[in-house]
């Protein structure tokens, strides 16, 4: 009579991730995708509340329950989508926007056009400055990656694949993004390097990133998280180039324009995206 197969650890771990994987891999095509994607976050994000001038307070609220809305299909769904993760990645990059503009900003003139005195309803920003609410956002990044570690759940998003290690993925995805969107707008308006010398700066930076992945002693999911933040920044950064006016050192294409543009670019982009998983599922099978 033959022996019942006894599964192991790696069994069980390897028989969920076929059946559960819910993150993309890793690769160039996931950058370019996520920058398309930040850098739309931030065009939108200034869209609706100074285009449209719903103001941060109420923009924040609108954009932060489309990421729960996108957040809970995600979570739902029993496999990998990329309509469905990199709509919630442009989600939480709008919100981040907004609530990186709503803890930062305030009712200054310099942060108000045509001599407006207010931005929509409610309160006009908590006005803490781009350094403090930077520090602020890091602290709460580190909290969430601290518990994170306590929960001994894996780092490597590819391995993600429970509901917990899922929430707390994108728990830090929404708050990177908000700590990436204050950075851009520290580089690009408070640093004196202009949106050009701030996307510059961070090209750099990711550039050092790259070439540490050669490294072996430097963790690739520490280098993963670094390039994850700084891509937020830079994304604001371009987002303010497209937008802001010329005499401000951008291009003035405006913010409709601008997000309908990198809009087209990144559904095309995830439909090339669902075409490539779903050749690679029918390999697989």
């Amino acid at each position: 009579m033959q022996q019942p197969k006894v599964l192991t650890d790696s069994d069980v771990a390897s028989t969920t991730k076929s059946v559960m994987k819910k993150l993309p891999e890793v690769t160039l095509a996931f950058w370019i995708m996520k920058i398309a994607a930040t850098t739309l976050g931030e065009t939108a994000g200034d869209l609706f509340s100074q285009t449209l001038k719903l103001g941060y307070f109420l923009t924040t609220i609108a954009l932060f329950l489309i990421f729960v809305v996108t957040l809970v299909v995600q979570l739902c769904s029993s496999r990998y989508n990329p309509f469905f993760y990199w709509t919630v990645i442009l989600s939480t990059s709008m919100a981040g926007t907004t609530m990186s503009d709503f803890m930062n900003r305030d009712a200054s003139a310099k942060y108000l056009s045509n001599g407006a005195t207010s931005l929509g309803w409610g309160p006009q920003g908590l006005g803490l400055g781009y350094p403090a609410g930077a520090a602020i956002l890091l602290s709460i990044l580190m909290v969430i990656f601290a518990v994170w570690r306590l929960s001994g759940m894996t780092f490597q998003i590819r391995d993600i694949v429970t509901f917990r290690g899922e929430a707390l993925f994108w728990s830090a995805i929404l708050v990177s993004n908000t700590l990436g969107t204050s950075m851009g707008d520290f580089l690009s308006d408070s640093s004196g390097l202009g949106y050009a010398g701030g996307a510059l700066l961070v090209i750099g930076l990711l550039a050092v990133l790259v070439a540490l992945m050669k490294v072996p002693v430097v963790p690739n999911v520490l280098l993963f998280w670094i390039a994850f933040v700084l891509t937020r920044p830079l994304g604001a950064t371009a987002g303010d180039f497209l937008t802001k006016p010329v005499a401000k050192g951008g291009l003035n294409l405006g913010t409709p324009g601008s997000s309908a543009v990198l809009l087209a670019v990144l559904l095309g982009l995830m439909a090339y995206a669902h075409v490539k998983e779903g050749r690679t599922r029918t390999e697989r099978e």
